[in-house]
């Protein structure tokens, strides 16, 4: 029986450039900034380190979960055109919760093989921090003596009603499923810090963060928009959750619930932070290439996003990568290096276990555990890094992936075509 979900194969699309801004650990330094804001630094930097003007993007492609302030409506057109895109140009705001990043890219690329366009700006956006205390009851007044239901979003959020648990009891249940044990994940997690602190010291992630400062984002004829860090922070430059964490260090912190696997050293950590790339047609990309003088980061082949039981969400990436194999006709041992988002540690083992993953190619320059998660920015990210990998280290396909809420995974394949 053919597995179901969706499939998208792309002939000639392409990644040419893109960059994130630094992942800053909730309540830090970028946490008074809207993530409208956030995402229109990265797409400026993307526009500028691709050197594409703004008047040859044909479609903006965002995402963001959380509502980061009142205007969140306005998000991806402000984006746009605070990045310099021709008003003439629509946006839109894409939503598969920790799966957005990557749902961009499949979008982008439809629509661009489609002849819609012939370049896409995708811009993933999130502020954790900024995630809202919120009600949802009040409109119709306050009665005498009934709870007041305001809840902290991020928090509730967490919760699938249908399945009745949270995500971190999702990885529980997986966990139990697989066989993995405390000290697994710890030391899961142990080397996730470590290769995150190497790549943080060879440069390797420096290369595609852009530094965040108090600035100005003007638009002639509109009100400007802006970055403004608070006290005496002038420059933000370098991701903040990442340091050396011993095995012996994570064992002693308490799992969040009693006899389980997962602690707050052994999940993703909360981040502030932004990420755009800029995907074009192979006419374009040809021309461009021609005129910048430079390669383009990697070829998108194509999408795959699936189905999952709530109760084990964190699974799917498994079924998803599967099923962007087989219709690739590519194996496992064909993809040099994997990108799968840490959400919690056991939930990636697992994904490990199911597909019989060679873990040494897996997040090779450390993972959400010590870098973050910030929702609809991460699938950007993992697809960025991963592009950099691939050329860095001249292997020809990688795939980035996620597990998803409520019960999905997506997987994206892109090819390095220099290694090919």
């Amino acid at each position: 029986m053919t597995q179901k979900g969706f499939f998208s194969s792309f002939d000639d699309v392409w990644m040419l450039d893109g960059v994130r801004t630094p992942m800053v650990d909730y309540c830090g330094a970028l946490g008074h900034i809207s993530p409208t804001d956030m995402g229109i630094k990265a797409a400026r930097e993307a526009l500028a380190r691709a050197g594409v003007p703004g008047e040859h993007i044909g479609s903006v492609i965002t995402g963001n979960m959380a509502p980061g302030d009142f205007d969140q409506f306005f998000l991806p057109r402000h984006i746009g055109l605070y990045a310099g895109v021709p008003v003439e140009v629509p946006a839109i705001m894409v939503q598969r919760i920790c799966g957005t990043g990557f749902e961009l890219f499949r979008q982008a690329g439809e629509q661009i093989q489609s002849g819609a366009c012939e370049a896409a700006l995708v811009v993933g956006t999130e502020s954790m921090t900024r995630n809202p205390i919120c009600a949802f009851d009040h409109r119709t007044g306050f009665k005498l003596g009934a709870p007041v239901g305001f809840k902290d979003y991020m928090w509730e959020a967490l919760k699938d009603p249908a399945a009745g648990i949270n995500m971190i009891q999702t990885a529980e249940n997986l966990a139990k499923k697989y066989g993995i044990t405390r000290e697994e994940v710890d030391q899961f997690a142990s080397d996730s810090f470590a290769k995150a602190v190497a790549a943080q010291q060879s440069g390797f992630h420096a290369g595609e963060i852009v530094s965040v400062i108090t600035e100005k984002f003007e638009l002639a004829g509109y009100k400007p928009r802006g970055i403004k860090l608070q006290g005496k922070v002038t420059e933000v430059n370098a991701d903040t959750h990442a340091r050396i964490s011993p095995v012996e260090v994570l064992a002693k912190l308490k799992p969040v619930y009693e006899g389980g696997v997962q602690t707050g050293g052994n999940s993703a950590a909360l981040v502030d932070a932004a990420a755009a790339v800029v995907v074009a047609s192979g006419n374009y990309a040809k021309n461009w290439a021609q005129t910048q003088g430079k390669p383009t980061m990697a070829r998108v082949v194509a999408a795959a996003a699936v189905g999952v039981p709530p109760e084990i969400m964190g699974i799917g990436p498994a079924p998803a990568i599967r099923l962007l194999l087989a219709r690739t006709g590519l194996t496992l041992a064909d993809i040099g290096r994997f990108e799968i988002n840490e959400a919690q540690g056991a939930q990636t083992l697992s994904v490990g276990r199911e597909l019989g993953l060679d873990m040494s190619r897996l997040n090779v320059n450390g993972g959400a555990i010590a870098l973050g998660h910030p929702l609809a920015t991460t699938g950007v990210r993992l697809t960025l890094t991963l592009a950099r990998e691939l050329q860095r280290s001249g292997l020809r396909y990688g795939i980035s992936s996620a597990c998803v809420g409520g019960g999905q995974g997506i997987a994206l394949l892109i090819e390095n075509t220099a290694a090919a």
